[in-house]
């Protein structure tokens, strides 16, 4: 439940605070993180996750939650969501788990590359990235910043994902389905492929929003596709979306 007052949402394990985030809770970052499991690759046996972009810390936190045994980074560009994503994750039960860092994801993957065989990778990344490009910006430069690929473009995020993920690792991923195919062009000259896509929609009959990918440097003999809609004709939650969901909402 949204707090409109103080600016925060509550879920059932834990609350998002989000007056000094450009990006608020949104049902993108809800998706993700309730969906990140690389498809048929699944992430309970995962101990390592790297969450690109976390701004609020809302994934991190959601799958802290779904995968108790699993240790957590979130590195975030912008000072004030970094630093507000360190204080959700520090009221939450998983404070021990989640270690929020103030940098980019390109200076993060030269500082990992300089430790060589040191630098233990991850066994799965997630990431709702910028998507915008050519496109009006937002007048709120740190919103811009968050929405707009200028920072982080689509080559630049899987040149530091093929940096940072174990050979045998998965890359979890939400983005609009306008953007889908410049991404897995991009995923394909970084050698990954596409594991699983969920492609969704509002409601029957509405063209196709957004899309969930899941990646891997292996080439999978199958690639697991569904299409799935957020609402019933009665404008409820669907079944999918109740599903997905119920650990988390109130």
């Amino acid at each position: 439940m949204s707090d409109p007052k103080h600016q925060s949402f509550q879920f059932k394990q834990f609350t998002v605070f989000q007056d000094r985030c450009a990006m608020k809770v949104g049902t993108d970052g809800v998706l993700l993180g309730a969906w990140a499991s690389g498809g048929s690759t699944c992430l309970s046996h995962r101990r390592r996750i790297l969450d690109i972009g976390t701004g609020t810390g809302l994934i991190a936190l959601m799958l802290a939650q779904r995968f108790p045994d699993a240790l957590i980074d979130a590195i975030e560009i912008d000072r004030d969501a970094a630093e507000q994503a360190c204080e959700n994750v520090s009221a939450s039960p998983f404070a021990d788990r989640i270690r929020v860092m103030e940098i980019s994801l390109q200076e993060y993957a030269e500082r990992m590359s300089v430790q060589g065989d040191r630098f233990c990778k991850y066994d799965a990344i997630v990431s709702n990235p910028p998507y915008f490009v050519n496109s009006l910006k937002n007048p709120d430069k740190f919103r811009a910043i968050a929405r707009h690929t200028d920072t982080l473009s689509f080559r630049q995020l899987m040149k530091g994902v093929s940096c940072l993920l174990s050979d045998d690792g998965v890359l979890s991923v939400i983005l609009p389905t306008s953007c889908q195919g410049e991404l897995e062009n991009e995923a394909v000259i970084s050698g990954f492929s596409k594991t699983c896509e969920v492609k969704i929609r509002t409601k029957e009959g509405k063209t196709f929003k957004r899309c969930l990918m899941s990646f891997c440097r292996q080439i999978p003999t199958t690639v697991l596709r569904e299409e799935v809609c957020m609402m019933d004709t009665d404008n409820q939650r669907s079944y999918w979306y109740r599903e997905l969901t119920k650990d988390f909402y109130l």
